[in-house]
């Protein structure tokens, strides 16, 4: 497949520019590398010292945004307004945080619904893609300073563990901030890399790989032989990580201070002041046996006993993890070759000895560990860049494939570079009560609205049976072969009922007409991201809107007068903000009316259930 630059400044596109970075984008700490005098770099701030960027975004006065180590500050002093481990966000749902939120200094929204997460700050929403784009145009600004040139083109690095939807979140915060993202690669191969694992074609080892981060846990078993990265098997957390083992400590202290515990909620401030201290308790007790802080007029004390037995259940989560790995991959302890550390976390003494006992040999910590991947991530753009020829790189397909949704959105379901042969799916539903047809629209292109992209070709799913809205699962499937053929099939999963079509995905399309397409998305990322954040914010008001509607309808006599008024109010308030065009104020409506009506939904789901058992006897 052709490589493709395009100069952004310009407006061109160039053919042979081999400026490619690799970035580690990190729950606590991010950084960028890049391959130089043919050995991978990480660059470091301008004083030379740091390669770390934190992680963190501040909102300050007019709309000022502070990203990096210079919004540490603002943790405790401004904690609603400063976002922390936003990876931890990346393609996650209301639903699959609400447990953590009370940990958030910021003001996650719960909606209690299967839409993606947002952020508010003030009165502006934020997604997590928007959030992460800023901290990667951080990096970005970084190594152009270093440079002194442009750098349009990057390899960015997720855990082994994310799915679809967080790996394609985690290339629209690329595409946002302004860089187009050649790969994206598995954090577990971008450390094999960096220790050189791989580089020699003759080499052949099986490596598992123990990625201990601020927020994410993922153990990797590859193989690698003649170049070829083989992953035998993965498995990990995307919810466990060194911010957990802050947690345990905070949740140590209130119980053995007798502290309120409702201050983590009402006082995010003092809150996040404790988490601090017991991040830095975390890295005292690495090497010292005993860790001693005051904090106002609260003295805080850990010894390394204490702080072992609070983790001890946490790192046995991990081998947990890397048994099932080592079961899924049907690899003995004696095949491992090498155990590579990766992460922050795996500098704390009792994860060392924990994994090296349940591997039977000692852990290989010898590079930085908070600095390997992103290590990795370089050597893998220099491959890419064609300064390797020793590595097998696997061809790709040049341009992303989706189909259209609601509000003429396009939903990608093979991302553009993703290797080929490939296959991927996703499960959709009905928007209308009754549907029983489908348009399934398939698209080619980069941009988030269908209509600036290429139509491949369409076809209907017919036969749907009548179901109320929501209840049908339609699973769209994509099969793309090596001579680009994409086979896109529907089934509708309760019924049997399926349709299908085949295309040519690339064809009639030049590698000019790629480039100009390519460029436009980049150009185009943040207006086409607030027509999609405008239009995703439309969608969901209208659901919320028609859910609204029937509970105020079926529930009339458990609502008193003045909870149905003010619902119906609160309802009608956010059906007009949908008709404009401000998606903060459509989604500060939504927040207002489901922060009224949860608490209400909560207390009829009760009474429903009551008189439903009312006469049967339970065993």
């Amino acid at each position: 497949m052709a490589k493709i630059a395009i100069n952004l400044s310009k407006g061109t596109i160039e053919k042979d520019s081999n400026i490619i970075v690799g970035i580690d984008l990190g729950t606590t700490n991010s950084l960028v590398a890049y391959m130089k005098d043919g050995t991978p770099h990480a660059v470091k701030d301008e004083n030379g010292k740091n390669t770390l960027v934190a992680s963190i975004i501040h909102f300050g006065q007019k709309e000022e945004v502070v990203v990096g180590n210079e919004a540490k500050q603002f943790l405790v002093q401004q904690p609603e307004n400063t976002i922390y481990s936003i990876k931890r966000l990346m393609g996650k749902s209301f639903k699959d945080v609400a447990d953590l939120e009370q940990y958030f200094g910021y003001k996650v929204i719960d909606e209690d619904t299967d839409s993606l997460v947002k952020i508010r700050v003030d009165d502006k929403f934020y997604t997590p893609i928007e959030l992460s784009a800023k901290i990667l145009s951080q990096l970005k600004s970084r190594i152009e300073a270093e440079l002194g040139a442009t750098v349009r083109k990057a390899v960015i690095t997720v855990p082994a563990y994310f799915n679809d939807a967080q790996r394609q979140a985690t290339r629209d915060a690329g595409k946002l901030a302004g860089l187009d993202v050649l790969r994206i690669v598995n954090e577990p191969t971008a450390a094999s890399l960096a220790y050189g694992i791989g580089i020699d074609p003759e080499d052949t080892q099986i490596v598992a790989v123990y990625d201990l981060g601020g927020g994410t846990f993922d153990i990797s078993i590859l193989q690698i032989q003649q170049g070829i990265f083989e992953v035998l098997a993965t498995n990990g957390d995307t919810f466990l990580g060194g911010d957990d083992f802050d947690r345990v400590i905070v949740d140590y202290w209130i119980d053995h201070y007798g502290l309120d515990k409702s201050l983590l909620k009402t006082d995010k401030s003092r809150s996040q002041a404790i988490r601090l201290e017991a991040e830095q308790a975390k890295k005292t007790l690495s090497t010292k046996d005993k860790f001693q802080s005051k904090l106002g007029d609260l003295s805080l004390e850990l010894t390394r006993e204490t702080f072992e037995q609070l983790i001890r259940p946490l790192i046995d989560k991990t081998l947990k993890a890397c048994k099932n790995a080592r079961t899924d991959a049907k690899i003995e302890p004696a095949q491992i070759d090498q155990v590579i550390m990766v992460g922050g976390s795996t500098r704390v003494p009792l994860v060392q000895q924990m994994v090296s006992d349940f591997f039977g040999k000692s852990v290989n910590n010898s590079l930085n560990p908070d600095e390997v991947v992103a290590l990795g991530a370089a050597i893998q753009a220099d491959i890419l860049a064609g300064n390797n020829k020793d590595i097998l790189l696997i061809d790709i397909t040049p341009l992303s494939l989706g189909i259209e949704t609601m509000g003429g959105l396009m939903d990608v379901i093979i991302p553009r570079n993703s290797k080929v042969p490939s296959k991927a799916g996703r499960q959709y539903t009905t928007s209308v009560d009754g549907q029983k047809n489908l348009k399934v629209a398939v698209f080619q292109g980069e941009r988030d609205l269908v209509k600036d992209n290429r139509k491949l070709g369409e076809f209907i799913l017919a036969g749907i049976p009548p179901m109320a809205a929501g209840m049908p699962k339609i699973e769209i499937q994509f099969i793309l072969d090596a001579d680009g053929i994409l086979k896109v099939k529907a089934k509708e999963l309760r019924s049997g009922v399926e349709q299908s079509i085949q295309m040519r995905s690339t064809y009639g399309i030049s590698e000019e007409e790629m480039g100009k397409m390519l460029l436009e998305s980049i150009q185009h990322a943040e207006e086409d991201m607030a027509v999609r954040v405008l239009m995703e914010a439309k969608n969901e008001a209208n659901n919320i809107i028609l859910s609204s509607d029937k509970f105020v309808e079926q529930n009339k006599a458990l609502l008193s007068e003045e909870e149905r008024t003010t619902t119906i109010e609160l309802t009608n308030a956010l059906r007009e903000s949908a008709k404009g065009t401000d998606k903060d104020l459509i989604n500060k409506a939504m927040d207002e009316l489901n922060t009224y009506t949860h608490p209400l939904a909560h207390r009829v789901m009760d009474a429903n259930i009551q008189t439903a058992l009312q006469g049967k006897k339970i065993d």
